[in-house]
């Protein structure tokens, strides 16, 4: 039979073994007015930021440019804040998701067809004020928005 201290101590070994899983997206915003609004994507009951695996190929940057395109369609992208990015704590078998900050001129979103699971991988999108992003996203999501609402709010 196997110690507490023992079990406890491979628990600990095997999360240091295990390796993250690097999810890359882009808080996307665009002026409207004076306001600034954010594109929300959603996926079932959740609310978030286009994102999606980095492949071993492609830097994390590549990955979110590729992502939003994928996801939305959208390719102007304008990372005026530079490259700082906010990850998640891990959630979902090791996941952390990295967000980087950019604008878009463009409002118009299309949710395409993903060839792998023959649909969109989203259900509907929405731009949003900053207090309604607020209330939608998950609690994982929540520093990376306040992050970027602030890095907004100093560089705007």
């Amino acid at each position: 039979m196997i110690s507490e201290e023992l079990r406890m101590k491979n628990s600990a070994e095997d999360d240091k073994t295990k390796k993250k899983v690097l999810s890359s997206g882009v808080i996307l915003v665009r002026r409207n007015g004076v306001k600034w609004k954010y594109l929300l994507l959603r996926a079932f009951n959740y609310w978030d930021f286009p994102k999606g695996i980095v492949e071993p190929y492609e830097s994390p940057v590549e990955a979110a440019k590729r992502e939003v395109e994928e996801e939305t369609a959208l390719n102007d992208l304008n990372f005026r804040w530079g490259y700082d990015y906010r990850e998640t704590g891990p959630y979902g078998h090791g996941k952390v998701a990295r967000y980087y900050i950019a604008e878009t001129n463009q409002s118009r979103v299309s949710l395409p067809v993903n060839p792998d699971i023959g649909r969109p991988e989203h259900h509907e999108y929405r731009w949003v004020s900053y207090e309604e992003a607020l209330s939608l996203v998950a609690p994982r999501v929540e520093e990376a928005l306040v992050w970027a609402h602030n890095t907004i709010a100093d560089g705007s």
